[in-house]
């Protein structure tokens, strides 16, 4: 029996944006994390007693009649991996894309995206940070993103968003590396929510049929969407996500307590786009085949691949640590 999150650092990488293998990849362990094991097998007790027994038993089978929610104080691992401490709001944000309330003032800006696979790849093209804060009913989450060139295709929910440009997180409650959320969203406002009980490297699938209930997302575009001609500035991304989408049935702690921690990532997929026949098309090799999408992450993975979240970055709510 392992006790408390086993995170899994092992198996075939994923390109981050296929749902098919790619080749065999081992991803590097990540230094330093700590784990919880089973007490020795020499460590036992001799159960004489029948009324004993019959209580051990009673009490192991109420444990396991019901899935129990889990202390979400989730350490940080992987090379380079971030924190953010989330404020709590005094007051609701009003959700509209515009970032401008001043609410937002007591949540700082984070560190600036860089290439999924870390400082050993070029510096973004463009710049994409986000903000946060959070109350008791709501996970408020911004984000700001320069582009010279807005364009979008995708306008139906729970559609491949990362066709087009997007944003996305990515929350892991509890640190286990398994039932996690992935929430897109294009320059459009179209959202793709989706629940992932365990990662594509070790055949889990995506869970399409989640939503989450009472989502408010808004975008804000500083320019003119799918105009070619002009040179737009940049596009805004405002959230207000209810803590009952991640309950899961109990088995998480919602909305968090002060000082608990999150295992959570931001990803920005970036495709380069030529323009023919007056409207925008993503930019071809001389065989015809799309190039590659760029992922610029707020966390480095170290691998083109964000589901491992035992590289995601980790979000403290509030000032106080819980130890």
């Amino acid at each position: 029996m392992r006790l408390g999150w086993w995170p899994s650092l092992a198996g075939n990488a994923l390109s981050v944006r296929s749902l098919k293998y790619a080749p065999y990849q081992r991803v590097p362990k990540a230094a330093g994390w700590p784990y919880l094991m089973s007490p020795p097998a020499r460590s036992r007790v001799l159960v004489r007693s029948p009324t004993l027994l019959r209580a051990l038993l009673l009490t192991l089978l109420a444990g396991c009649s019901a899935p129990r929610a889990v202390p979400s104080v989730v350490p940080v691992g992987g090379p380079g991996a971030l924190r953010y401490i989330a404020a709590r709001t005094p007051v609701p944000i009003t959700v509209d894309g515009r970032i401008d309330e001043k609410a937002w003032a007591i949540a700082p800006w984070s560190e600036d995206f860089i290439d999924i696979e870390g400082s050993k790849r070029p510096t973004p093209r463009f710049r994409t940070r986000v903000r946060m804060l959070w109350d008791d009913k709501y996970w408020y989450v911004a984000a700001e993103m320069e582009e010279t060139e807005l364009w979008a295709t995708v306008r139906i929910r729970d559609s491949v968003i990362f066709r087009d440009n997007d944003f996305e997180l990515f929350i892991d409650p509890t640190g286990s590396s398994h039932r996690y959320y992935e929430v897109e969203i294009n320059q459009f406002g179209t959202v793709w929510d989706l629940f992932l009980p365990k990662p594509y490297s070790e055949g889990g699938h995506a869970v399409n049929e989640w939503n989450i209930a009472g989502l408010r997302a808004a975008v804000s575009l500083d320019g003119t969407i799918n105009h070619v001609g002009d040179r737009d500035r940049g596009w805004k991304v405002e959230m207000a996500i209810p803590w009952d989408a991640f309950a899961d049935s109990g088995r998480n702690v919602v909305p968090p307590h002060d000082g608990d921690r999150w295992r959570v990532n931001f990803s920005r997929v970036e495709w380069q786009v030529d323009t023919t026949g007056g409207v925008y098309a993503k930019r071809r090799d001389r065989t015809g085949r799309a190039l590659p999408e760029d992922n610029w992450v707020w966390s480095p993975q170290g691998v083109i691949n964000m589901h491992v979240p035992a590289y995601w970055g980790m979000v403290q709510f509030g000032q106080k640590a819980r130890p």
